[in-house]
């Protein structure tokens, strides 16, 4: 376009120094021939024009039809790259939801879950049931030891747990084993203080009666015994209190 203006301007200039002699020479024509010559530039003039306009429409048609390619594959480049981010999104989208479900699972391992322990329906996070189990599976082992020790750690660690009633009772049962009276005494005794509302507290006073019984104190015994009838006559540890008291008559 800008090598077809140039030269058409200087063809417009060439036409006009051209006629400038006609128009000289007009006053010698007759009024009709001056008036056909005067339409005939004018028609010259119009085709010129015309042929200006045709030109310069061509060739901003041509320009319209570069820019319209070049906008084609600038669009083209834009949909790639639009594409190629949706799929990075997506990817992205799926790879969080798979870490939240992750983080999910791995934060329910250490939420309390509900667990029936001696009747009564407790909260117990996957961590104290597994350090329960370990220092019973210690015990049943025969390691009484380090059974001791466990349950010992278990009561210090979850003081408020639904398992610290039990652990408290299998730790007073691991010094009977280990014939240690006294310190299986103590150890029954708070279970019967600190959880008397459990299950084991009647167990509890069972064991501490077999214990003094064991230590020759058969008056420490009974009382034991007969304590444990009255604060829990419907346990089945009761049912086995009664038998001992009539043997210790």
């Amino acid at each position: 376009m800008n090598k077809t203006i140039p030269s058409t301007i200087a063809a417009i200039l060439l036409t006009a120094l051209a006629l400038a002699p006609l128009q000289a020479q007009a006053g010698l024509f007759e009024d009709d021939e001056a008036r056909k010559a005067i339409l005939d530039i004018r028609a010259r003039l119009n085709n010129m024009q015309n042929e200006i306009n045709a030109k310069a429409d061509k060739s901003n048609n041509l320009d319209l039809n570069n820019q319209n390619e070049q906008l084609r594959q600038e669009i083209a480049a834009l949909r790639g790259q639009v594409e190629e981010l949706a799929n990075q999104l997506a990817n992205e989208q799926r790879r969080q939801k798979d870490f939240y479900v992750d983080l999910d699972n791995r934060l329910r391992k250490f939420e309390p879950q509900k667990t029936t322990v001696d009747g009564k329906e407790v909260l117990i996070s996957q961590q104290e049931q597994r350090d329960y189990d370990a220092a019973l599976a210690y015990f049943k082992a025969g390691d009484y030891r380090n059974a001791g020790a466990s349950f010992y750690d278990f009561t210090r660690r979850y003081p408020a747990s639904g398992l610290t009633p039990s652990a408290q009772y299998w730790l007073g049962n691991t010094y009977y084993a280990q014939r240690d009276y006294k310190n299986a005494i103590t150890a029954q005794q708070a279970v019967v203080k600190n959880f008397p509302d459990s299950p084991k507290a009647a167990d509890a006073l069972l064991n501490i009666a077999s214990c003094q019984i064991e230590l020759k104190d058969r008056a420490a015994a009974k009382r034991t015994l007969e304590a444990l009838v009255s604060q829990y006559p419907d346990s089945p540890a009761a049912q086995t209190a009664k038998e001992r008291l009539t043997a210790l008559k």
